[in-house]
């Protein structure tokens, strides 16, 4: 089996032509070599992703080649030296490039030094590298890479002739990774290619990494549906979907189809952004000389220009301020979902008929909606969640009812029917059937069965009381204890450490645990637990404080002290009681500044002192 090789590295780049989306800055470099005219300190700066460190390596090898000293059988190989400067950002690196640099090349003409993340570099190195940047012999150029060319220092960006890369275009990455699709012999669908494209952000070894992980999912076919659901983006056809009901006015189907995205575990700030987004396109759309803006295939270009036609500038103009309003709130909004299903509501509402059309906030009454239908999309992720909640609840619930019935089948005498053979056996019959049994028989003795039928249904009750759901903690311990029972096992319940303590360990232990709040810095905690000392009664600690504000402070925290308590004294029913009282004095946790404002109040000729001998307070 062949080592697999990424699409990343398998493609990079040989020759300038190659090259994506950088037409400008190779032809320079090219034209620079040909006329001679190469600065001997290059920085390449840009985005992740672009060609930065592949532009450095053809740039090297290309220089002697060009050169008059050409040799096909050479390899120029050692003539390349390549520094990572995230992981050799020390001086002691630059100074041994400093040391090489002297040494003139055994192979060609020049010496090609490649510096990558050269901004990682620290203030120490960057100054030892001054110099030979400036001034370097004949033979070396250095090519310095980064993608953040604001934490260079002024002095090295003055002495290197910048190159700035720039993102590359959804629509060059498309095309590029439609010839990779070509070579690895898969049929890909130009809108799949197109997702790929703007999901990598400009970022060509992103697209391609991408590439590569949807390819591993789907196979040799690259389909929409496969890209999407890799990625987990929302296709266009939802936000086409979605504006059809905006302008039906369909509030309910609005809704339920946003039930069914949140299903997906799509981000409602996601598809609020993408849906402003789509109206924005909507927009370029409506006009031919603007249609080029969008950068999409040519299939979904001639959807958007159908669909712009069937809306108006001004829904687009009122609908992009809602979506944009809404997209700003979310993340400041305690209910997200409740935004967004307002939004919707607001869109749908902005064609409407009523009285205050004109409004942005205004939504179309319920009352509309009265003989309203909304279909639930049969789409196969949400059912899948749908069953998989259903079928959760249904295992919780089983044991419970089953144990219902087993407890209520104790309660029912057996029915033994009149008239039964020899193999007939007794069967436990239904309350309601058991009942009518009963009122049979009251014509022979009613006084007695209507005694005993009424003791039942009171027991009946009294065990239905009984009973908890399923889904509560009691439920739980009363399945494990069901599941127990049947199997014949005992459930052994853990009990913790109850050991005996004294007011002295109590005060001991809570002196420790103010010295380890001061020593974390949580001084207000340890002020609060000063203010007072702990009085023990059986396992119950009662404290007093001066204030509400003291006592709301230290309840926030109590579960940490308490476990901290519990766990040194060994003891598990310790529990607070903690009570206001404003006669209590309120103790401080007094700062060095405060002891020697108060030495000073009492005796100016302290600070006298610390002042003539120059002396810290």
């Amino acid at each position: 089996m062949e080592p697999f090789i990424v699409s990343a590295r398998k493609y990079r780049p040989e020759t300038f032509e190659d090259v994506v989306g950088q037409g400008a800055i190779t032809q320079t470099l090219e034209n620079a070599i040909k006329s001679n005219h190469l600065a001997q300190a290059l920085l390449f700066t840009g985005p992740r992703g672009v060609g930065k460190t592949t532009c450095a390596r053809i740039l090297a090898k290309k220089i002697n080649h060009e050169s008059g000293d050409y040799d096909p059988n050479e390899d120029f190989a050692f003539n390349i030296f390549e520094l990572d400067a995230a992981s050799n950002n020390g001086v002691d690196q630059i100074r041994s490039i400093v040391d090489q640099v002297r040494i003139p090349p055994q192979v060609g003409k020049y010496k090609i030094y490649i510096i990558d993340e050269v901004h990682m570099l620290s203030n120490a190195a960057f100054n030892a590298f001054l110099k030979t940047l400036e001034e370097p012999p004949a033979h070396a150029i250095f090519i310095l890479a980064t993608t953040e060319k604001h934490k260079i220092i002024p002095t090295i960006l003055s002495r290197c002739q910048i190159f700035d890369f720039k993102r590359i275009t959804v629509s060059a990455m498309r095309e590029h990774l439609k010839l990779i699709s070509i070579k690895e012999g898969i049929t890909a669908e130009e809108d799949a290619l197109q997702i790929i494209a703007q999901k990598a952000d400009g970022a060509l070894r992103d697209s391609l990494s991408i590439f590569d992980r949807v390819v591993s999912f789907s196979g040799k076919e690259l389909t929409v549906k496969a890209v999407t659901e890799n990625l987990n983006v929302l296709d266009r056809e939802t936000y086409f979907k979605i504006t059809d009901l905006l302008l039906e006015n369909n509030i309910p189907q609005l809704l339920v189809d946003y039930d069914v995205i949140m299903a997906k575990g799509f981000d409602g700030q996601h598809f609020v952004s993408g849906l402003a987004s789509h109206f924005r396109d909507l927009m370029v759309g409506k006009d031919e000389r603007t249609i080029q803006l969008l950068e999409v295939g040519e299939q979904t270009k001639a959807k958007y220009m159908e669909q712009a036609r069937r809306v108006d500038l001004p829904f687009l103009r009122k609908a992009i301020e809602i979506a944009n309003q809404a997209d700003f709130n979310y993340r400041s909004s305690r209910n997200q979902r409740l935004l967004v299903e307002l939004t919707l509501m607001q869109l749908a509402s902005i064609n409407s008929d009523g009285e205050k059309k004109n409004d942005v906030k205004y939504i179309i009454p319920a009352t509309q909606f009265e003989h309203a239908t909304a279909t639930l999309p049969k789409t196969e992720d949400y059912n899948t969640v749908v069953v998989e909640k259903k079928e959760e609840i249904d295992s919780t619930l089983h044991i419970s009812k089953m144990e219902s019935i087993t407890s209520l089948n104790e309660d029912i005498p057996s029915y033994k029917a009149p008239n039964t053979s020899e193999k007939a056996v007794d069967k436990p019959v239904s309350v309601e059937r058991e009942t009518n049994h009963e009122k049979d028989l009251t014509n022979d003795h009613p006084t007695e069965t209507n005694t005993s039928l009424e003791e039942k249904r009171k027991a009946l009750l009294n065990k239905s009381k009984k009973n908890v759901s399923g889904l509560s903690l009691q439920g739980i311990e009363a399945k494990k204890s069901l599941l127990a029972k049947q199997q014949g096992r005992i459930i052994e319940k853990d009990k913790l450490p109850e050991d005996p303590f004294t007011q002295t360990q109590l005060n001991q232990v809570w002196s420790n645990y103010v010295v380890h709040l001061q020593d974390r810095g949580q001084q207000i905690l340890a002020s609060i637990l000063n203010a007072d000392q702990p009085k023990l009664q059986g396992t119950v600690i009662h404290l007093r404080f001066p204030n509400r504000s003291m006592k709301e402070d230290l309840e926030k925290s109590q579960g940490q002290i308490l476990e901290y308590i519990q766990r040194e004294l060994n003891n598990y029913l310790i529990r607070f009681k903690i009570d206001v009282d404003t006669t209590v004095t309120k103790k401080y946790v007094y700062t060095d500044q405060d002891k020697f404002s108060k030495l000073v109040e009492k005796n100016p000729a302290v600070d006298v002192l610390r002042r003539t001998f120059d002396l810290d307070f």
